[in-house]
């Protein structure tokens, strides 16, 4: 594989939870296969699936009730897992997610759904935003789209990442108002007992795992990047919260001081960490964190602001530096995401030309796993919060969900 190629899409063969309900049965034929995890591909496989599962692989296998597909000349790969996007909010601006009626939203987010499956992106982490609703959709096949692991409303402090409220707009957490557009996308909370509260009310609505900022970030208006937001109870209050569920917390921040208090408070997924050093990612790697990380290779966007550009570069200008130190590292955990976010006018559009950047760094095995069975061990730690338990996901093996692309 010398190129990371997913342009010729031939089959997108994913699960009945994604395509509707009815139980079928499928046989790939002398197929080359990606397995998500060995750097080899195996030759002239077949892959018998039945409903939502690979029931068997092998060779010369024969299943008279079967549609059957010759797969010679092509890969059969997992489906691509986007461990960091934004489905409720990725294709729509701020100015509408705080003022449009909550319906044209989820309408947008059906639409990038169906994007985002187009791409050959079979399962995603959500890291913020009212994903329920299209969740449900998707799984009882209402809708096509892939698979959603959601972490519910964005948890922020007052004057945090997620805080866009103009000027004026009163305080939720100083005047017990919340205003309408925070329900479910953003609660601005402060305190450990409110940021608890917030953490166990996206638990009770079903999310995977939960997501705080605490740190300054790209999109928002008030926040430098160099911000450490919440302090160690905060953010203990909430790993509390999600230990009891049984699964984790997942944190966006970037600079040294922040992830470390995170860490210390038993934060489990660091979510960007461009602005890191090399003892942090040590521990990291020490501590089995895991780093969700971003290929933030342009320094100025046109989607964004001038302000917001101004952080975009001192961003942009971390990430060379992180990937130089993974390859230091062959045990730190990593997963790759491409947080595609506010966005309208091109919508869910980019997972390959992202993968196609982290060719400068890593070999096409490397950028394949790390989008694969790296994010399917990830997805893992939410334990019986997780969706998805029926079988694996990220790989080709027996037991596994049949979320499979079949390419050049």
């Amino acid at each position: 594989m010398k190129k990371v190629i997913l342009l010729s899409t031939l089959i997108l063969l994913t699960s009945s939870a994604i395509w509707g309900q009815e139980k079928v049965h499928v046989l790939i034929k002398n197929a080359k296969v990606f397995d998500g995890k060995s750097d080899a591909l195996l030759e002239g496989v077949d892959i018998l699936i039945e409903g939502n599962l690979i029931k068997q692989l092998g060779e010369n296998i024969t299943a008279p009730d079967a549609m059957v597909i010759d797969g010679s000349g092509h890969t059969v790969m997992p489906g691509i897992i986007d461990s960091h996007i934004h489905l409720a909010v990725g294709n729509i601006g701020v100015s509408d997610i705080m003022n449009e009626l909550p319906g044209y939203l989820t309408i947008r987010s059906t639409i990038a759904a169906r994007q985002l499956l187009d791409q050959g992106i079979t399962t995603v982490r959500d890291m913020g935003g009212e994903t329920f609703t299209l969740k449900r959709a998707i799984d009882e096949g209402l809708i096509p789209g892939p698979r959603v692991y959601p972490s519910g409303a964005f948890i922020t402090q007052t004057s945090g990442h997620f805080d866009f409220r103009s000027r004026g707009t009163p305080n939720p957490s100083l005047t017990d108002e919340t205003p309408w557009w925070s329900n479910y996308h953003v609660y601005m909370v402060d305190g450990a007992d409110r940021v608890m509260a917030a953490a166990r009310e996206n638990l009770r609505m079903g999310a995977s795992q939960i997501k705080l900022a605490i740190g300054g970030g790209v999109s928002s208006p008030t926040d430098p990047i160099t911000t450490t937001q919440f302090t160690y109870d905060e953010i203990k209050a909430a790993v509390d919260a999600a230990e009891n569920w049984g699964t984790y917390v997942s944190v966006h921040g970037y600079t040294i001081r922040a992830v470390n208090i995170a860490i210390d408070a038993g934060v489990k997924v660091i979510e960007h960490g461009h602005l890191l050093d090399k003892a942090t990612l040590i521990r990291m790697e020490k501590e089995g964190v895991w780093l969700s990380f971003q290929p933030f290779t342009e320094c100025s966007e046109p989607n964004l602001t001038a302000a917001q550009n101004e952080k975009q570069a001192i961003v942009c200008q971390g990430t060379e530096n992180i990937y130089k130190l993974m390859k230091e590292m062959p045990n730190l955990k990593v997963t790759h995401g491409t947080d595609m976010f506010l966005n309208p006018k091109t919508g869910m559009i980019g997972m390959t030309e992202q993968m196609k950047r982290l060719e400068m760094w890593f070999e096409p095995y490397a950028i394949l796993k790390m989008a694969t069975s790296d994010v399917g061990e990830l997805l893992k730690m939410s334990g019986p919060s997780n969706p998805y338990q029926e079988g694996s996901l990220g790989v080709i093996e027996e037991g596994a969900y049949a979320d499979l692309l079949l390419v050049d």
